[in-house]
């Protein structure tokens, strides 16, 4: 019977944050650290011809000025990924050929941002403008190459072919023939579809801060969701040693993904290197919109094949990726928009995922919650919707006919489910949304409309066979607990959840853990909070810590009690002998063990990687009010029903889910990245670029059925991600309902489905 997982427990730094009480990376920033300023291009693509930086030198309070000539030539990532990272090394710090507006031209460190700004603007650039690659449709064999570099490198062989802008090709097969089962199939459905580059739009921007120790350590504070991965960069970029670095993560507010990737942190390190001197970068909101990454957009041409009875026999998704400037995320992105859909229907003989990702001259994409498995997700859901219809099905049966189910196996990616309730979701679902009295949709006035959609999706849980994560617990001289972990809690709660994985282990109460996190001088290795990785991961990784502890205070007692190890229990409080006639308190035993001949730290150490990532699920479902007059309408309630295996804290979860189903609807409805002719953003700023705010989100609800993955920690799987994945799709099909207008280009906006109704 679990005491501490599985209960609601407020996260432990929750008052503290709705008071106003925590640091974060600015706060901690030294009052004299030099400021940074960067001057951006103001072209998509261009090269430098000559750059005059003597009068910016020459002003007050301006401490040094660089720009290409004043940096290392070696090349690098800024994905937060594990080592060897498959990204390609495509950057340099600061570099003769502008790839995108607002891409890094110099760099000003001056007293004050004042005089940082006042220095920028007297720096003179001549630039030769080249032609750049707006469309990426366009962007394979485009004269304009992007990186003509000749010193772009990678760790793995992706399919790069720079002098013809792919950044990566990849192609997963499975079963049969596609073109010999599509011959054989009843039905088949054939669309393409868009989804648009996405911002990550967290709270706090990007921002760090750097100084030396009193040994000439260089100390990096930032708000990142990567120390560890950004202590390799910046060792990479600037050609020192790791050794020499230590990287701080305080309080981050919000990354979602953004903050996987190293936007910042290199700039100033290489400053306070030169200089000598602490120095602080702080973006502002357009730079964050315009300057960072965003999510990849992608066109995802779909082929589903079915027999008439909607057996579905045949997936095929052919994929194009904009990865933007630079190649941050391009593979991974890439190859998880298929990993994470093809596996969902397992009746099928031949799947088939392939496509290109290519470079433009626009702001780099990155990482962004669901990493690509949102993409894929909506392409075929979409489809999937799409070939219900054609065979007069409800969609919900046509799912829990084809869906994987719990220990059946796929072709694709060779996946066996060992803990799946997608099937139980969708019935939940369907009964919460009302779904069986509101299918297809209800006519509610002359010209308003309400109608309902549903979509599945499927995510991960960590990256298998790569990532890795620790966790220490140190027994304190009170009989409290330290967990030091790497993960980054990034407002998601994990904090949170780590400590109650912790107690639940060590069978004590919330409050006897502290948890100490994301110091790469102190915390012991984890890659970071991404790919949906920390529950399952890191938390694995916690309850191991525990049990080696729990085996070191038995080691130790046995010692004390002259008792042998195997007669030993342990409850929480106390170690004692199975007869009950010798024991000694937790305390106790921590007070005595750290005086005398006996003295020892008590401590455990866990470590876990995961050869399988497994699958957390869910079923989403929307119901739209819609004007067929005009094209305009609402969400007036969205139902998800969630799968993540055993929910460790069920308050937590489920502000995950409503955050991640808000997101998605913003990314249904409203959310664009647009840019002029000329290649610069329009929408960098929240003047320009819209997301949903409380009075958009009117219903969301959210219920679990609970599965227990034998490989996670308790049972659980991850959550983060792959509630973000099923709003575009179901919202799409819920306006299908209402009014026969298939919008297959994201966001569906009013103007799309007014033109679709007047055309039709």
């Amino acid at each position: 019977m679990k005491k501490i997982v599985g209960k609601g427990y407020s996260k432990i730094d929750g008052m503290a944050i709705s008071t106003g009480k925590p640091v974060y990376t600015d706060d901690l920033a030294m009052r004299d650290a030099l400021v940074i300023k960067l001057l951006r291009s103001p072209h998509a693509f261009a090269r430098i011809k000559t750059i005059d930086t003597s009068k910016a030198e020459a002003q007050d309070g301006v401490e040094c000025v660089l720009t290409y000539k004043d940096v290392p030539n070696v090349r690098f990532t800024l994905a937060g990924q594990s080592y060897p990272e498959p990204s390609p090394y495509d950057r340099l710090i600061l570099e003769d050929i502008v790839r995108y507006v607002g891409d890094e031209v110099a760099l000003v460190a001056a007293k004050d941002e004042k005089t940082a700004e006042k220095a920028l603007s007297m720096i003179k650039v001549e630039y030769e403008v080249l032609e750049p690659v707006l469309d990426f449709e366009e962007a394979i064999g485009h004269k304009s190459i992007v990186h003509p570099e000749d010193n772009l490198h990678c760790n793995f062989d992706i399919g790069l072919d720079k002098d013809r802008n792919i950044a990566t090709y990849h192609k997963a097969e499975f079963g049969n023939d596609i073109e010999e089962e599509l011959g054989k199939c009843d039905v088949i459905v054939e669309q393409t579809y868009y989804t648009q580059a996405q911002a990550q739009a967290m709270m706090e921007t990007f921002r760090s801060f750097s100084y030396l120790d009193h040994t000439g350590r260089l100390i990096v504070v930032s708000s990142t969701q990567i120390p560890f991965h950004v202590r390799r960069h910046i060792a990479r970029a600037l050609e020192i040693s790791a050794s020499r670095i230590r990287v701080i993560k305080p309080r981050i507010g919000g990354g979602f993904g953004a903050k996987q990737t190293a936007a910042v942190e290199i700039l100033n390190a290489l400053v306070t290197l030169r200089t000598g001197k602490p120095s602080k970068i702080v973006y502002d909101r357009q730079e964050t919109f315009s300057c960072t990454t965003s999510r990849h957009a992608m066109r995802i041409k779909v082929r589903l094949g079915a027999t008439n009875d909607g057996t579905i026999k045949v997936v095929d998704m052919e994929a194009l990726s904009d990865t933007g400037a630079y190649g941050e995320h391009a593979p991974t992105v890439f190859a998880v928009a298929g990993q994470k859909t093809l596996p969902l229907y397992n009746k099928a003989v031949a799947l088939r995922y392939h496509g290109h990702a290519v470079y433009t001259n626009k702001m780099p994409a990155g990482a962004l919650r669901g990493y690509g498995a949102t993409q894929g997700t909506f392409a075929q859901e979409c489809a999937v919707n799409e070939l219900a219809h054609k065979l007069g099905m409800d969609p919900t049966e046509l799912r829990l006919k084809n869906l994987i189910k719990e220990g059946e196996s796929t072709i694709a990616y060779g996946k066996t489910m060992e803990s799946s309730t997608l099937d139980a979701c969708i019935q939940n679902g369907k009964q919460m949304i009302g779904w069986d009295e509101k299918f297809p949709s209800r006519q509610i006035s002359e010209n308003k409309v309400r109608a309902v959609g549903m979509a599945v999706t499927m995510q991960g849980s960590g990256i298998a066979n790569i990532d890795t994560a620790s966790a220490d617990i140190k027994l304190n001289d009170d009989g409290s607990y330290t967990l030091y972990v790497g993960a980054t809690d990034m407002g998601t709660g994990s904090d949170t959840i780590l400590a109650q994985m912790a107690a639940e282990a060590l069978k004590t109460q919330m409050d006897n853990i502290v948890v100490n996190a994301s110091d790469t001088d102190i915390s012991p290795y984890d890659p970071g909070s991404y790919a949906s990785s920390t529950t399952y991961v890191t938390g694995m990784a916690v309850v191991r810590a525990a049990e080696e502890l729990i085996a070191n205070m038995k080691h130790l007692a046995a010692m004390k009690l002259d008792a042998l190890e195997d007669e030993l229990e342990f409850d929480g409080e106390k170690v004692f002998t199975s007869n009950g006639e010798k024991s000694i308190s937790i305390r106790k035993l921590a007070e005595e063990l750290l005086v005398g001949t006996l003295s020892k730290q008590l401590s455990g150490s866990g470590t876990y990687g995961s050869p399988v990532s497994p699958p957390p699920f869910v079923a989403g479902f929307a119901e739209i009010e819609l004007d067929k007059e005009t094209g305009k309408f609402d969400v007036i309630d969205y139902v998800a029903v969630v799968d993540c295996g055993t929910v460790i804290n069920p308050n937590l979860a489920r502000i995950q889910v409503e955050g991640g189903i808000a997101q998605g609807i913003g990314m249904a409805m409203y959310e664009d990245v647009v840019y002029t002719s000329k290649g610069r953003m329009i929408t960098d700023s929240f003047m320009q670029y819209k997301i949903p705010c409380r009075e958009d989100i009117r219903s969301i609800r959210v219920d679990f059925e609970e599965s227990h993955e034998p490989t996670g920690p308790f049972g659980a799987k991850s959550v983060g991600e792959v509630v973000i994945n099923t709003p575009p799709p179901a919202v799409a099909a819920a306006v299908y309902n209402a009014c026969g207008i298939n919008v297959r280009r994201l966001p569906i906006t009013a103007e799309k489905i007014f033109t679709g109704i007047n055309n039709k």
